[in-house]
């Protein structure tokens, strides 16, 4: 046998059926975490944003937006639960199966455009405070979201016309497409990362990057915005370099691969792409787990009651302390005495 046949035969050795059983145990422990934690963290949100309407800002338009957005995708999460502790075997009706993919890429991409718009936001009122002030209404964030909202229908509608079923299963429920239009699928991918992922993440670095410049060189601005500012810039590289960037371009890289599969090019190193896929899709699925952080950083009302919870904790600590010492403390000896 010659080495180029050798090569093939280990190349086609190599791309044989991946293995899914990392898929069926790591993706149901990641979904029934985040429905857990983000629902738990998403209504105490908006239950706040629901209790202070009166003293909502502009702000919180985005974050209310940005809650129901995660809702909408936490509550199929069950169901993917489901489907991957039957090993990918999907009972709900490709309907539904379509319903679910929309609701996912709903949240992905309505969170990066409300994330977008509140760094706009501090960006206007830190950099541009004089200009902005007075002309910044309610109104202009609610029409600004249903914008938003239009947008993000437009980029992830055309992934409900692809197929998400195998031909020789109707058990299966892609997040993709089925490998028959996996040639059309790839395109439109990557021009919906760029429109809905890589045009925000450039906005977003060229606005708190001026931020960062103006609040480094200006010695009057005040210490709790300062600190709010760079907590806000922390979560959002933490939100970006862990849940979206890997899971955006390890989507379109395992997009291609299955192309070269079908064409018959095979490598060792496709199935360890393929494991990084699903761990990029675990990790992008957090985003709605950690996204009411950003709640936490730009609501006034909720800092003071957290600050006046932890300084009543405290001191209720100390008074504690102070009993317990006292209660420990030797009676003095009469005899000394």
């Amino acid at each position: 046998m010659s080495d180029d046949n050798s090569t093939h035969v280990l190349n086609m050795t190599a791309c044989e059926g991946i293995n899914l059983r990392f898929t069926h145990r790591f993706l149901p422990a990641v979904f029934m975490l985040v429905f857990v934690v983000g629902t738990f963290a998403n209504f105490c949100g908006l239950k706040t944003v629901c209790t202070s309407w009166k003293k909502i800002g502009s702000i919180n338009i985005f974050i209310l937006n940005l809650g129901i957005a995660d809702l909408l995708y936490l509550f199929t999460l069950p169901f993917l639960v489901v489907y991957y502790a039957l090993n990918s075997k999907w009972i709900f009706g490709q309907t539904f199966c379509k319903i679910t993919r929309f609701c996912f890429n709903l949240n992905l991409y309505g969170s990066i455009g409300f994330l977008t718009c509140i760094s706009i936001y501090r960006y206007l009122g830190i950099v541009h405070p004089m200009k902005v002030m007075g002309k910044i209404h309610t109104r202009h964030s609610v029409s600004i979201s249903f914008l938003v909202w239009i947008l993000v229908f437009i980029q992830i509608l055309p992934d409900m016309f692809f197929d998400k079923t195998a031909q020789n299963s109707s058990y299966s429920c892609y997040d993709s497409t089925a490998d028959d239009f996996i040639k059309d699928y790839l395109p439109y991918s990557i021009g919906w990362t760029i429109t809905g992922f890589v045009i925000p993440l450039l906005i977003i670095l060229a606005c708190y990057g001026h931020i960062v410049m103006v609040l480094a060189t200006k010695a009057n601005v005040n210490t709790l915005l300062k600190q709010r500012c760079l907590k806000l810039v922390i979560i959002l590289t933490v939100l970006f370099s862990i849940c979206f960037i890997p899971y955006h371009v390890l989507r379109n890289l395992n997009l291609k691969i299955r192309i070269l599969k079908m064409e018959g090019t095979c490598k060792a190193s496709f199935d360890d792409i393929y494991v990084a896929h699903q761990i990029s899709r675990g990790l992008v699925c957090m985003n709605s787990a950690i996204n009411p952080l950003i709640y936490l950083v730009g609501n006034d009302d909720f800092i003071m009651r957290f600050h006046n919870l932890s300084k009543q904790a405290r001191m209720s600590l100390v008074q504690w302390t102070g009993a317990v010492i006292y209660r420990n403390t030797p009676e003095a000896d009469p005899a000394t005495e």
